[in-house]
C-alpha cells in the first residue's frame, strides 16, 4: 500500500464527522480506508487480467440448485478457495447451457477476491495461442511458462474437439507443470468415462488423466438449460 494512498485517505476525511477523534483514531480510520481502496484496486485488477468471460459472475447468485442438482455445501466449501491451497482440481460437467462456464468463472472471480492469481481460457482458443508460439522464437517455453504459473486456470471448453499432435503433447507438458503445484478448473460436457478416447486412448491420454482424475473435486451440471431460463424461453 502506497504513502500517497494514506495521505489521500486522511486528506478525505470529512472534518465535521471526525471532530472529537482522537489523532490516533483518525489514522485508525485512514489506514482501513486506505487499505480497502488498494485490496479494492487489486481484486479489479486481478479481474481484469483473469479475462473472464462472465465478469460479474457470482457463486452467491447461482440459482435453481435443487432442480440443477448442484450441491450447496460443496459450492460453499469451493467458495473457500481452500482447493488452490491444496493444489486440487475442479471439474464442472453437463450439457450445454447447464452453467458450467458461468460457474467456472463465479469460481474464478471469488479467486480474485482472494487475492489469487487466476486466468480464464476456452480451449479453442488455448490450441491457437500454442500454434502462434510454435512460430515464435522461445514461444513454446513461454507459452508454458505462462499458463504453468497461473495459481488458478480456468480451461472452458475442455476436449470440445479432440487434441491431436503437438497441440495433445504440449497438454501433457501443461497438466505436468501444473501438478502438485497449481489447481485447475475444466468445464466440459464430457464425463469423466469419455476422456480417454477424446484424449487419443493413448500413453498420453493416460499420462493427462492420471494428472488430472487423481485430486479433483466432480460437479456435475445437470441438463437444465439455464439459458434458456434466463433468455425467457419456455419449453
Amino acid at each position: 500500500m502506497a504513502a500517497g494512498a494514506l495521505l489521500e485517505a486522511v486528506e478525505s476525511q470529512d472534518d465535521v464527522l471526525s471532530m472529537g477523534l482522537t489523532f490516533e483514531e483518525r489514522l485508525r480510520l485512514a489506514v482501513d480506508h486506505a487499505h480497502s481502496s488498494f485490496t479494492h484496486s487489486k481484486v479489479s485488477g486481478l479481474v481484469r487480467r483473469a479475462g473472464l468471460r462472465y465478469p460479474n459472475a457470482d457463486l452467491r447468485q447461482v440459482d435453481l440448485l435443487e432442480e440443477r442438482g448442484l450441491n450447496r455445501m460443496t459450492l460453499t466449501e469451493l467458495a473457500s478457495c481452500a482447493f488452490v491451497d491444496q493444489f486440487h482440481n475442479v471439474v464442472f460437467q453437463g450439457f450445454t447451457g447447464s452453467g458450467k462456464s458461468y460457474l467456472g468463472c463465479a469460481l474464478a472471480k471469488q479467486a480474485c477476491l482472494k487475492l489469487i492469481r487466476t486466468h480464464y481460457v476456452r480451449m479453442p482458443d488455448l490450441e491457437e495461442e500454442w500454434r502462434q508460439a510454435e512460430d515464435k522464437p522461445l514461444g513454446q517455453n513461454k507459452f508454458l511458462k505462462k499458463y504453468g504459473a497461473f495459481s488458478l486456470l480456468v480451461v472452458d471448453e475442455w476436449l470440445l474437439d479432440p487434441p491431436k499432435g503437438a497441440f495433445l503433447r504440449m497438454l501433457l507438458e501443461l497438466m505436468e507443470r501444473r501438478y502438485g503445484s497449481t489447481a485447475t478448473v475444466f468445464c466440459t460436457q464430457y464425463k469423466q468415462s469419455d476422456w480417454h478416447a477424446r484424449l487419443g486412448s493413448g500413453v498420453h491420454a493416460d499420462a493427462i488423466m492420471d494428472r488430472i482424475v487423481h485430486n479433483t473435486t466432480w460437479v456435475e451440471t445437470g441438463s437444465y438449460n439455464m439459458r434458456e431460463k434466463t433468455s425467457g424461453v419456455t419449453g
